[in-house]
């Protein structure tokens, strides 16, 4: 396979064949010389120069070793990078960069399941799920026909901090349903906001109207606790907040005592600290749904993220650009 770029996996290998299945290890195969009985989780022992010196590609995933500046020091051929997983903050610097090497990630096809999580929970969150079955739960009997005045989705105002990659996804997701959606990111214009067809507002605003709002934004120094105690007092008696995007964007003890009074309502599938306390009242609270960091890509979904990077390969391989390259101009805000 000497017409082909010499590669080499570097990530945890109990994630290889969840996202390379045999269809798509093939295909990886057939546009990369990489073997896949070869996974480095480190590349600073013993043999690794050797393997380093030839290699033009490396596909990485959860649980990549660094590619710092040793690192790349001995891989002098290295051009690509193609990331089978999300963010890649953890794993290239500036070293990196000023090589010029390319860089694609899977953060898009990681995306979508959390997309699809989030426009679920919206869906219920609208309908007044997660407080009826706690109702139903408790009184084990309901009035056949009864038509519960304070919910449903119809016209619902939802509004969404930040337009990620996973935030774009659910305004896409939402343009089937009769729903408002408020935009609330300090990066969009008005006229971008008008072309997702959504309404831009500031974020005091934004949780001060929306029944429903959802945190999309990256978790950067300045976007710790976001959502304080003051945002969460401005939000209206019923709203419920929907967290995929880190816990610490959420001030969790300001949560927790307005979760307590019973006027708002969550659902969390991240939490600071994560997981939380085993006494943490998250647990127990009747108006708290919460799982455990499962939005992001779970199962047979992994294999979405492969086939994003086997694309990638394939484009790479037959000297196209790459869809999914990293702008390291913009990584900085984002996740």
């Amino acid at each position: 396979m000497a017409d082909h770029p010499k590669a080499l996996f570097a990530m945890d290998p109990v994630f290889l064949p969840q996202l390379f299945p045999e269809p798509l290890m093939r295909r990886l195969g057939a546009a990369l010389d990489i073997d896949p009985g070869t996974v480095a989780e480190r590349l600073d022992g013993p043999g690794t120069d050797e393997i380093l010196a030839d290699v033009e590609v490396i596909v990485s995933g959860w649980g990549a070793p660094p590619l710092d500046a040793a690192v790349l020091e001995r891989a002098p051929k290295l051009r690509a990078v193609l990331h089978a997983a999300g963010s890649v903050k953890g794993l290239v610097g500036d070293a990196l960069w000023e090589r010029g090497i390319a860089v694609a990630s899977a953060a898009g096809a990681n995306a979508l399941p959390v997309a699809e999580y989030t426009l679920a929970a919206i869906l219920m969150a609208g309908k007044g799920i997660f407080g009826l079955r706690e109702r139903f739960r408790a009184e084990r009997s309901f009035e056949l026909g009864y038509i519960h005045p304070e919910v449903g989705n119809f016209g619902l105002r939802v509004g969404l901090i930040g337009a990620s990659a996973i935030g774009r996804r659910v305004i896409e997701l939402l343009r089937p349903f009769d729903v408002e959606v408020l935009l609330a990111d300090p990066f969009v214009s008005e006229d971008e906001a008008a072309a997702l067809g959504v309404r831009l507002v500031d974020l005091d605003h934004l949780v001060a109207q929306a029944a429903v709002v959802s945190v999309h934004a990256p978790d950067l120094p300045e976007t710790r606790h976001l959502i304080d105690a003051e945002r969460l007092a401005a939000m209206k008696d019923g709203t419920v907040l929907i967290n995929t995007a880190r816990g610490r964007l959420v001030d969790t003890d300001a949560l927790v005592a307005e979760l307590r009074t019973g006027r708002l309502a969550a659902v969390l599938d991240v939490t600071h600290p994560e997981p939380p306390q085993a006494d943490s009242p998250l647990f127990d609270l009747p108006n708290v749904f919460m799982t455990p960091h499962v939005a992001g890509s779970q199962g047979n979904e992994l294999a979405r993220m492969g086939l994003c990077t086997v694309e990638e390969a394939e484009r790479f391989a037959a000297g196209q650009p790459l869809l999914n390259r990293v702008d390291p101009e913009l990584l900085g805000r984002r996740a």
